[in-house]
């Protein structure tokens, strides 16, 4: 990063501390838990859904690129449609016994129905 790169510091206005830097945010993101220590939670949901049943999986902790690419391995799989965002995985229907069994080949350990 240059020194004096103004837009990366667009809320700062004036600081009289010599030794003052910029923090930018970068870093903020949660590093992943490994496979055996992630504490997922499968759970069928039907509020809010217009009388649909989804699969939810709850729990997992880590970077939002990690969730993505375990929602796609599961909605491929699964051979339905779904979402990640917020920690949650949302797998259309109702995939409780075939997703715990995909977690568990993919070595996810502490799966809870």
């Amino acid at each position: 990063m240059k020194e004096n790169d103004w837009k990366e510091r667009q809320n700062v206005v004036y600081s009289t501390n010599p030794d003052f830097r910029y923090e930018n945010g970068a870093g903020d993101e949660a590093a992943t838990l490994p496979k055996e220590k992630q504490l997922l939670r499968i759970q069928l949901d039907k509020r809010n859904r217009g009388g649909k049943q989804v699969t939810l999986l709850t729990g997992f902790v880590g970077a939002d690129d990690d969730l993505q690419a375990l929602a796609k391995l599961l909605k491929t799989r699964c051979g339905v449609g779904g979402s990640a965002k917020n920690g949650e995985i949302i797998v259309q229907g109702d995939f409780r016994q075939k997703v715990l069994e995909i977690l568990q080949k993919e070595g996810y350990n502490k799966v809870k129905l």
